[in-house]
């Protein structure tokens, strides 16, 4: 195998748009806030990928990604994802190495309860760019209807 560490990666310092027939590599300390792979970072066209810390002892608000598919890996720590199956609240505790599937339109909260450790994930979305819908509470709305 040969390595080429010839290509720029995220950022052009020419403001040009990312080449799209090509391989892009974005390191950890380039990351675009959240984001690492996105329309801005690298010129994606259908998806977005992240890295996001929950502290410890931390909740997200309650909210869905729209028409998104989210694919979550766990990285480290141990989160909590929060959905209501049109019957009860269901919490499912996440372990490093463990995948979480949010469906589009699936109202949810990411937690970490753990007094000391964060928890981190890369989250994968079939959107170019982040979506995130606040919802007041975990009920599942309609496509359409007003959340």
């Amino acid at each position: 195998m040969t390595l080429h560490d010839t290509a720029r990666s995220a950022a052009h310092a020419d403001g040009e748009a990312p080449p799209g027939n090509r391989v892009h590599l974005v390191r950890s300390t380039e990351l675009d806030g959240f984001a690492a792979i996105s329309g801005g970072t690298v010129g994606s066209k259908k998806l977005w990928m992240g890295r996001v810390v929950n502290p410890p002892m931390s909740a997200t608000d309650n909210h869905h990604h729209g028409d998104s598919e989210a694919g979550i890996y766990v990285v480290s720590g141990h989160p909590v994802f929060v959905y209501h199956d049109g019957t009860r609240e269901v919490r499912l505790a996440g372990n490093p190495g463990d995948f979480f599937l949010v469906p589009p339109f699936v109202p949810h909260r990411e937690e970490n309860p753990h007094p000391t450790e964060p928890a981190v994930v890369v989250i994968a979305r079939t959107t170019q760019e982040p979506v995130k819908v606040a919802v007041p509470e975990l009920y599942r709305h309609t496509v359409g209807e007003p959340a």
